[in-house]
This record gives structure tokens, sequence and C-alpha cells, in this order.
């Protein structure tokens, strides 16, 4: 099994070192994809190498993708990659998992109009505009879709992608 992260510099730390680590331990094959190689550097100072950008990533190799939050989503859902690579999940009904800002590269991407979900309070009016039916929830799990608030929600974000895996 392989995971795809997806993110860029200023990315929340928790949500993507916990899910990163968590998946690791679990024996996953863990990939950070992102705009650039080298580091990309969390909102609260920790750096995690990334293996590959976003134009080398093949996403039929993998068995998930997951979205962290912070400010990277910002930079992440501008990139026509970012929002191929989330359709592709879609189409093929491969679990993605977002959390916090992570939603905006699949509301950039036109993926969530008629879905579940939930997201950073910030996000919430983008999240309706698009389509989504918005739950103030600590996890929504809609099909393949797995999506939660903020780093508070860490626990019941990955028990419930773990059960994605499986």
């Amino acid at each position: 099994m392989k995971a795809l992260f997806i993110s860029a510099d200023n990315f929340e730390d928790s949500e993507l070192l916990v899910p990163y680590y968590r998946l690791k331990e679990a024996g996953v094959d863990v990939v950070l994809a992102s705009v650039k190689t080298g580091l990309i550097k969390g909102k609260h100072g920790y750096e995690v190498p990334v293996d590959m950008t976003l134009g080398e990533v093949k996403p039929a190799d993998y068995t998930i993708l997951v979205l962290p939050g912070g400010k990277a989503p910002e930079t992440v859902r501008k990139e026509a990659k970012a929002q191929e690579i989330a359709r592709f999940f879609f189409e093929q009904n491969k679990p993605v998992a977002a959390i916090c800002h992570g939603p905006q590269t699949l509301i950039s991407a036109g993926l969530l109009r008629g879905r579940k979900a939930t997201c950073y309070n910030t996000v919430v009016d983008e999240l309706k505009e698009a389509g989504a039916r918005y739950e103030d929830t600590e996890v929504v799990v809609d099909g393949n879709l797995v999506t939660s608030r903020e780093p508070g929600d860490l626990p019941a974000f990955m028990r419930e992608m773990m059960k994605k895996l499986h």
C-alpha cells in the first residue's frame, strides 16, 4: 500500500505529521509530493523532505490521497496537476482524506458538489458555495471521502482514514 500526501510550505504541522507517521507505523509506504523538491516547512517550524514534484506523481500507484491543512492548500489548489490527481482518486473511487483547509484542493478541482464534508471554520462558506453538504462535526465520511475540521479532530480523522485502508 502507498499513501500520497500533497502539501507545500506553511502546512499545519500536526495535520501532516500525525497521518504521515501513523501510516508509516502501519507499514504503508508514504510519499510526499509538492510544487518543488527539497524541504517544506510547517507553520510551527517542522521540516519534511519532499519525495517528488506534483508533475512526477503517477496517481495510479497510490492507495490513498491525504491532503493536510494549514496555509499549504492555498498553494496546492492552484496547481492543475494537484487537481488532476484529486480527480483521478475520485474517478477511481480511491480513498481521499482531507483535513482543515485540505478540502480547498477538492473545491478547486470541482469534486465536492453533492458530497457530505467538513472543514476548518474559515472554509465553510466556500465549501457550501462549491455545493458540498457541510456538517460541523469532527469527522465526516462520504463514500471514499474522509474530512475533518482541525488538529483536535485528528483522532477521529485517523480512525476513519485507517478504516479506508482495510
